[in-house]
């Protein structure tokens, strides 16, 4: 996957980088407005926008990607809080907006969500589907409507499977970062796991949960 990222906080771009090509990821990053401006039309999976960055102002350049791309995830990373500029930023077609400081592990879990496996239907076991975007499971010729924290968390664990999503981590992605108890979170797992029918989420105590996918093409 290839991102633009804008950060004019060198320290910040280099952090965020750093961690993102550990995933494997292509990052152009930029620190310039102008630049990355004269970037968007570079085949982009997403972008990763500053608001307040010289010459040329993150606003400006969302709308622009717009311009170009309907539907290519828009993560607005600002220190921002005027309700103001958050509105236009998502009236402008933003996808979700991280007020800094934020966790690079938070950022990370907007990715995933939003850039690697939106709006797909995916396959986690024979004739088992997970659909995104309708928020539905199939299986056996049966389907399941999900809530939308039970297609958050699905969402969450799919996009790492085999790997432990921690319960910060569930914190972020399902309750976008409210404070919520540890109780809260197994409930919510003890719904998805009723849901799919089979056991397909581990419990990893003290630290979170696993998705188990065997599941090749």
């Amino acid at each position: 996957m290839k991102i633009l990222l804008l950060e004019d906080n060198k320290k910040l771009n280099a952090t965020i980088v750093k961690r993102l090509q550990l995933k494997g990821f292509k990052i152009d990053s930029f620190i310039d407005g102008k630049n990355a401006y004269d970037a968007i039309t570079n085949n982009y999976d997403c972008f990763i926008l500053d608001i307040n960055v010289p010459n040329i102002d993150g606003i400006k350049i969302l709308k622009k990607i717009r311009e170009y791309y309907d539907k290519i995830p828009i993560i607005i990373i600002s220190a921002s809080v005027e309700l103001d500029l958050i509105k236009q930023s998502y009236d402008f077609g933003c996808n979700d907006y991280i007020k800094k400081p934020f966790f690079i592990d938070e950022l990370e879990i907007k990715i995933d969500q939003l850039c690697t496996i939106q709006n797909t239907q995916i396959q986690y076991d024979v004739n088992s589907y997970f659909d995104n975007e309708a928020s539905t499971i199939e299986f056996d010729n049966k389907k399941v409507k999900l809530t939308k924290k039970e297609r958050l968390l699905l969402n969450l664990l799919l996009s790492k499977p085999n790997q432990i999503i921690t319960y910060e981590q569930i914190e972020y992605s399902v309750w976008e970062g409210s404070s919520v108890s540890h109780e809260s979170i197994r409930s919510l797992v003890r719904r998805l796991r009723k849901a799919l029918v089979y056991e397909y989420i581990k419990t990893i105590i003290d630290e979170g949960y696993k998705f188990i996918l065997n599941y090749t093409k």
